[in-house]
């Protein structure tokens, strides 16, 4: 018989549990561009009538693993979001400021 995760769950030590919510938070904050796309409620043809594209663009652009940053900016601010570039390092994190000024550019 299965078990319910709940069940599962309020038997693990506190530490565990603590570690898996933890590993579920990363997990959550870090995803691709289709899958935040998703998880905010839109789909490709909705983005690309906000960003004033064709459909084939934005399947196109979510596949790309190499772009512009303006082209990045554009499709998170169509989504509702702002972009930030952050520079992590072992002591600590410095968020890079030049490219505040970017302009939005089309999606190729």
């Amino acid at each position: 018989m299965a078990n319910k995760f709940s069940d599962l769950r309020s038997r693990m030590a506190p530490q565990a549990q603590a570690r898996a919510a933890a590993k579920a938070q990363a997990m959550l904050a870090e995803m691709p561009l289709n899958e935040l796309r998703q998880a905010r409620g839109l789909s490709q043809k909705m983005l690309a009538e906000v960003l004033h594209v064709q459909q084939p663009s934005i399947a196109k652009m979510e596949k790309r693993t190499d772009m512009y940053l303006s082209t990045l900016r554009s499709h998170i601010e169509a989504m509702g979001g702002q972009l930030d570039v952050i520079a992590r390092f072992p002591d600590g994190a410095v968020k890079i400021s030049n490219f505040g000024d970017l302009g939005s550019a089309a999606v190729a």
